[in-house]
């Protein structure tokens, strides 16, 4: 069955009432784009970022080796020299001074053997827990503290290149104009800095 459609009557002609009583096509042109703003993608400089990170697999590892390497020598036999680790908190346990010194060797050396860089390493002084048992707390140094952090802000301002640094937490930004000049902070920092081990990281051209 054909479907009902409402319909009026003008001039004896049959006009369908959605043709006289649809509105006309609304049509308006649009506004000129805005300019970009300030920071948009467009008007981003080169720019880095300074850090100083541990490589926490890699220490993991460097601890597990020291570990299994205790318990396996025989001037160990008997010990209870370890080393436990709590995130970036180490704990060395000994039988006495003499022992925890070797055990420090030992991860020392793992360390070095992983890249574990040991300018990222803390120490506490050495506690007396019992008897001529000791333990020393050593903590791993991750990220840029704030006192370094301004430090290397000063070296590069006074370095008189054309760029910026600013301390972002942890971190230190680096943005110019030029990637000579970026290249030339980093060459800079690799040799006047060595508190801690340094990376550059996040390059955005």
């Amino acid at each position: 069955m054909e479907k009902y459609r409402p319909t009026i009557f003008l001039n004896d002609k049959n006009i369908d009432v959605r043709k006289v009583f649809s509105p006309a096509p609304f049509s308006c042109p649009l506004p000129p784009s805005p300019p970009p703003f300030p920071h948009s993608p467009q008007n981003i400089m080169p720019s880095f970022d300074i850090v100083s990170e541990v490589n926490k697999v890699e220490l993991k590892n460097a601890i597990e080796q020291t570990n299994k390497e205790v318990s396996n020598r025989f001037d160990f036999k008997g010990s209870d020299a370890r080393v436990e680790q709590t995130e970036l908190e180490l704990t060395l346990y000994a039988d006495d001074d003499f022992k925890l010194s070797q055990v420090k060797d030992v991860m020392l050396n793992k360390m070095a053997k992983r890249q574990v860089d040991v300018r990222l390493l803390d120490e506490k002084p050495k506690e007396k827990i019992g008897g001529d048992k000791v333990k020393q707390i050593i903590n791993v140094k991750n990220g840029i503290e704030t006192e370094l952090g301004k430090k290397i802000q000063r070296l590069i301002k006074d370095s008189k290149l054309k760029v910026t640094a600013a301390i972002q937490g942890e971190t230190v930004r680096v943005t110019g104009a030029k990637r000579d000049d970026l290249q030339a902070v980093m060459a800079l920092c690799k040799s006047k800095i060595d508190e801690v081990p340094l990376q550059f990281e996040n390059f955005r051209d």
